[in-house]
């Protein structure tokens, strides 16, 4: 059973309901490897502004953005409201805050000291992290978000997920802030120690026990879909005249944060003599934490790679990523100035390679054409800007404002 924390957001764009597509954006876990679909978020939101003004922001036309683990901080900042009711972070500054922060959040010690503190605990005892997303998002809570979010966490305690979601209709749940849900879908086993917190209001107390979303979900794009899907078959007028199946509506950009797959770094030889401390500690990463991952990251692209295909919208599905991350850019935790500048610099020459498609044969992702990604992303810009021109042409709230 899947848990949904259902709060009601205010939104920048008009409904689907005025417009031809259902927009979503989403952004998968991987740590300090968020600084590469930060990367090209900063660049679609820069071709952004070349259609439609500098004022022009990633929560303005997307009806969805979803986010695991760093891609739900990520989700936050862009989504977050500031005093003006605009996005707190434009996304050029997410890369300055992974740049400035990574590596107070994850501080780097010898590989001795990192097994003995693996072995007795989280490697990091998460107060920077902590205390750096409070300060930056205050007091803001998930029902006040620009436009719809999801954000998957998993609760250890009733050994469920739990889907911190916008899009739902408002249903006596408590209001909770998004600092909560970011240090929660955050909190990666073996890197991060879980967050335990509770909400009380109008005499109602509701406790949260929560890990990294990666453990449910490193890619939440079929859960952004699901969420939006479910809100169809409610008859949520939002999406009228929609129907529940109709993917072929749907715009997805799917942004990974790299896998080093082609490393091939571990095999069933070196895997078949390993105890527990061998599955959590090996050579400085953590297999067990990056099978898990890599397998939903995987398992989620393949489900939507084949639904699109199916219905001949190959073009409304956009899938980003790299899996031939090697050495320190493979880690989701080696924060030094030299890994961060070499992982924008992956995800700037990510934008140069090919459209790739996950090969459903071989697991491995392949040109799926002469397109590259640059460019996709200009044509999926020009979409954007389109679809919002034509519903706030329709919307009679957009034409009376």
């Amino acid at each position: 059973m899947v848990s949904v924390v259902d709060t009601t957001g205010g939104t920048t764009i008009p409904p689907p309901t005025y417009g031809k597509l259902i927009t979503i954006l989403s952004i998968d876990g991987g740590g300090v490897r968020g600084i590469i679909p930060a990367t090209i978020l900063a660049f679609l939101e820069k071709e952004l502004q070349k259609l439609d003004g500098e004022d022009a922001r990633i929560a303005d036309y997307f009806d969805v953005v979803a986010g695991t683990s760093t891609g739900g901080l990520v989700t936050a900042m862009l989504t977050a409201s500031n005093e003006q009711k605009r996005p707190l972070f434009a996304a050029k500054d997410v890369i300055s805050f992974y740049l400035e922060h990574c590596p107070k959040i994850f501080p780097q010690t010898s590989g001795v000291l990192k097994v003995v503190k693996g072995a007795s605990g989280p490697r990091y005892d998460g107060k920077y992290l902590h205390k750096v997303i409070r300060e930056k998002l205050g007091e803001r809570r998930l029902q006040e978000t620009l436009t719809n979010v999801v954000i998957p966490t998993f609760d250890i305690k009733q050994l469920q997920p739990k889907i911190f979601s916008t899009y739902a209709l408002k249903n006596g749940s408590l209001g909770v802030k998004l600092s909560d849900i970011c240090i929660s879908t955050s909190a990666a086993p073996t890197y991060l120690p879980a967050h335990y917190f509770k909400v009380e209001e109008a005499g109602k107390v509701e406790e949260f026990n929560l890990i990294d979303g990666g453990v449910a979900a490193n890619n939440p794009s079929l859960i952004a879909m699901s969420e939006v899907t479910k809100e169809i078959s409610k008859g949520n007028s939002d999406f009228f005249p929609v129907k529940p199946m109709d993917y072929g509506r749907f715009l997805v950009i799917s942004l990974g944060t790299g896998t080093p797959k082609q490393e091939q770094k571990y095999t069933a030889e070196a895997a078949g003599g390993w105890g527990v401390l061998g599955w959590l500690i090996n050579g400085g990463s953590t297999p067990l934490v990056d099978v898990f991952t890599n397998a939903s990251v995987d398992m989620v692209d393949i489900h939507i790679s084949v639904v699109f295909q199916a219905l001949h919208s190959d073009d409304n599905y956009l899938r980003i990523q790299d899996d031939t991350l090697a050495g320190d850019t493979s880690s989701v935790d080696i924060s030094t100035e030299e890994n961060l500048h070499k992982l924008v610099k992956i995800g700037e020459e990510l934008l140069d390679k090919p459209v790739s498609r996950v090969n459903l044969d071989t697991g491995l992702y392949e040109p799926a054409g002469q397109e590259k990604n640059r460019v996709a992303l200009q044509r999926f810009a020009r979409i954007l800007s389109e679809e919002r021109r034509l519903r706030n042409a329709r919307s009679p709230l957009a034409r009376a404002s």
